[in-house]
This record gives C-alpha cells, structure tokens and sequence, in this order.
C-alpha cells in the first residue's frame, strides 16, 4: 500500500508502488534492533532474510542496481512473512508493512506471481468459488479423514490435513462449571447501546463459524446493539500480502459499501489480520478521490473483537472454565494493531481460568496467510520454536485470536502429538457466559 510520496530522484523505477513508498526506506538508520524481532532472520541466520537486510535490497531495486525478476533477491523477500513485529522494534517507524507490499507489487507484473498463490488468490478473489471450496472443506472434515491423514501421509500432504482437522469446533462448555445462579442478570447499561456489526470473514464463516456465533452472543452479553451486514466479503488482506494491490482494493471496495450500509458505530472483527486490514483501507484507498474519505470512516469505526469488550468490562462469566490456557497473540493484533492488553482482560474475565505466561509470546507462529502454503520450509522452521515453547508452558490450550493462526498452530500440536488444542478466546469467554447446568 503505497504512502503516495513522489518519485526520488535517482529511482529506475518512476511511477511503481515501490517509488510512490519509497519515503520509508529513508527512516532506515540500520541500527539492527529489527533483527532479533524477525523470525526469519532468527531461524534462518541471514541478513538478507532480515528486516535491514531487505530494506537494502528494496533500495537497490529502485536505484536499478537490481533487475525485478533477479531469483535470489525474490527468494528473499518472498521469505518475508509479513509479521511486521519490525515495526514493533523499530525506533524509527520504517513502515516495513507498507514497503514490503508496495516492493511484492512493484515486482509482481515482471516475475509474476507463483502458481500456488496465484490459485489461492483467485478463489478467495471471488465468492463463488471461495464458498465451493469452504464448503468442500468442512464436509471433509465431517467425515475425520483428515485428522487420520494427517498422522500417515507424507508431512507436505499431512500438514494441509492437519489444519482442517484443527478448525474442528472445541467441546469447551463440559468443562465450565456453573458458579452462580443461572438467574444471575446483567444490568443494562445507563447510556443508549452501542451499535456494532460484525465482519464475517471468509475462513472465519467457512470453517470457523462457531466462533463467529460465539462473538455474537458475547457482544450481545455485554450490551451491544448488533446488527448483520450484508453483501461484505473478502478482505482483501491475502491480496495485499501478496502484491496484487488491484484485487485488494477492489475487495476493499466492496466492504467499504458494505459498512457503509450498517450504519453501526464499530465494526468488529474476530479475526486479527482482517481486522488489521480494515483499519488501512484508508491508506489503501488513500488516492482514489472517489473512496478515500469513505475506507477512512470504515477503518476508523473498525475494532479487534478484544480491543471491543475491553472498553465495557468485559462482564465476567457466570461458569468457571476450569483450563490450563497459554495465550499466543496473532502477530497483525500485537504489530499490526498494537492491540496487546485487550485478549488478556478477556481471558481475565474468566472465573476459573489459569493464565500461563507464554515465553517468546511476541514471535511470528510461520502461518501469514498463505505463507505455510508457498514457503513451507521456512514456516516449519518459524513454528518448531513455537511449539516447543508451548510443551514447555503445560498449557492444554492456547488461545490465539486469528484463524491462520488457530489452524498453523492447531495442525503443529497434532501433529506432534501433543495433547495441547487450540481455541480462539471469545470461544472461552462465551462457555464462561453459556453453560447450563
């Protein structure tokens, strides 16, 4: 997404994304602090494969003493997982994000886009398809095939398998243990409700729709007027990622008209890379006179689901949740939104919940998007060091609030074996608030 800075005077590529953004690359002091905050660079042991590293990179291609479509140079920013936990790091306030996809989409039309992508793309680009395939899916996984595959088949093809079965909805109300009366009431707030509508989201109403009613119940738990959307899709975040700027800002469009319909005073998002990306459709629309100001007024009314309750309590539940829960903040919530706090009020809220510290909590889980599906080593070697450090805390679940995430994570404990689930933590919060004796 492109910052609309004019081109520099010594770039061999006037007019491309990258020369409207190039602006960012001057906050770079290369003091290196980037470093140990990129997983990539942390695994991979590679400067080039670091934040700096890239930056680098990015100046040479613009200064021309790099061609678009040099392999090595692709191979390096294609191991980019896009985590942006630089940004976190940087003192400087290199907008890597912004960069990263204004040099994907500069480099794009030359070396094109690679086939795996390329299909993912275009099937969640249009809803058709996108429905057909979801649904394929989670009849798939009604029948607990893939749970099998995913402990037979050769790791390439069990890895796939194992994210399916890990969106498979957790039995989590047989573990709450009513505490007060079910008579007990929620006072009604003294001021008028809020009016909120929720983004449903491709995967989060393809494979995760239990959590999606388990945010609805919760919002309306806690005093939210809601109201249902329609006509919203994709949005857009893949598209983004991965260079094809155009898709995205057509399906930003979309759910810009969308929301705009609603009329509610927040939308909230249960998903933490959707809602990172509707918080920039401002700056994605920024130079398209004719939608500007209207992404501007849709990112500006955009909440994390967490970040939403955390402003009213949230109220807390009624059951005790007896569970041993480690919380893995989804990297587009921590960095992206800089929303940290919030998940672990939630989590507080929660009468008999055991919150376990997770170590190394802040690095990426390898899953960004579509990234475990186009670079598969690298992600394996990203999420090893996540595992472990889950097995350390004893935790038996752990709570993570974006579905790339629930289902990298989810398909890495299955297949080690491990006895540890994952589960989004409005899902918790919801059994907190629905047991029944």
């Amino acid at each position: 997404m492109t910052s609309g800075a004019s081109t520099p005077p010594s770039c061999a590529l006037p007019g491309t994304p990258l020369a409207l953004a190039s602006k960012g690359l001057d906050a770079c002091v290369h003091c290196g602090f980037c470093l140990q905050a990129c997983p990539t660079y942390v695994n991979l042991e590679d400067e080039n494969d670091s934040p700096r590293g890239r930056l680098v990179l990015m100046r040479r291609m613009l200064e021309g003493d790099i061609a678009l479509d040099d392999p090595t140079t692709a191979q390096h920013i294609d191991r980019c997982l896009g985590c942006r936990a630089c940004e976190t790091a940087c003192p400087s306030g290199v907008p890597y994000g912004d960069l990263l996809e204004a040099t994907r989409a500069t480099m794009a039309p030359v070396r094109g886009v690679p086939f795996v992508a390329r299909a993912v793309l275009a099937v969640f680009k249009h809803p058709v398809l996108l429905r057909t395939a979801l649904l394929g899916a989670r009849l798939f996984r009604a029948t607990r095939l893939p749970q099998l595959l995913a402990q037979i088949l050769p790791a390439r093809l069990a890895f796939p398998m194992a994210m399916i079965a890990s969106t498979t909805p957790a039995n989590l109300r047989s573990s709450a243990v009513r505490t007060t009366s079910s008579r007990t009431s929620v006072t009604p707030p003294s001021t008028p409700a809020v009016t909120a509508t929720c983004l449903t989201g491709c995967v989060m109403s393809g494979l995760f729709s239990h959590v999606n009613d388990a945010t609805d119940r919760v919002l309306t738990h806690n005093g939210f007027q809601l109201q249902h959307t329609r006509a919203q899709g994709c949005c857009g975040a893949l598209h983004a990622h991965a260079g094809d700027l155009e898709s995205a800002r057509a399906l930003a469009r979309i759910n810009v008209a969308a929301f705009e319909q609603s009329g509610t005073d927040v939308i909230a998002v249960n998903s933490a890379g959707c809602g990172a990306m509707l918080k920039q459709y401002g700056h994605l629309l920024h130079d398209d006179p004719a939608w500007a100001a209207r992404a501007e007024r849709v990112s500006a009314r955009t909440r994390d689901i967490s970040e939403l309750l955390a402003t009213v309590g949230p109220i807390a539940g009624t059951a005790s949740v007896a569970l041993r829960v480690t919380h893995d903040p989804p990297c587009h919530q921590m960095h992206a939104q800089r929303v940290v706090s919030p998940p672990l009020t939630v989590l507080r809220a929660i009468p008999g919940l055991a919150l376990i510290p997770l170590e190394d909590a802040d690095q990426c889980c390898g899953s960004a998007g579509i990234y475990n599906l186009v670079e598969p080593d690298t992600s394996d070697a990203v999420l090893a060091p996540k595992l472990a450090r889950i097995a350390e805390s004893g935790a038996d679940w752990v709570a993570t609030g974006n579905p790339g995430c629930m289902m990298q994570i989810g398909a890495g404990l299955l297949r080690s074996k491990s006895r540890a689930r994952v589960v989004h933590p409005i899902e918790l919060l919801d059994a907190s608030y629905e047991h029944r004796p």
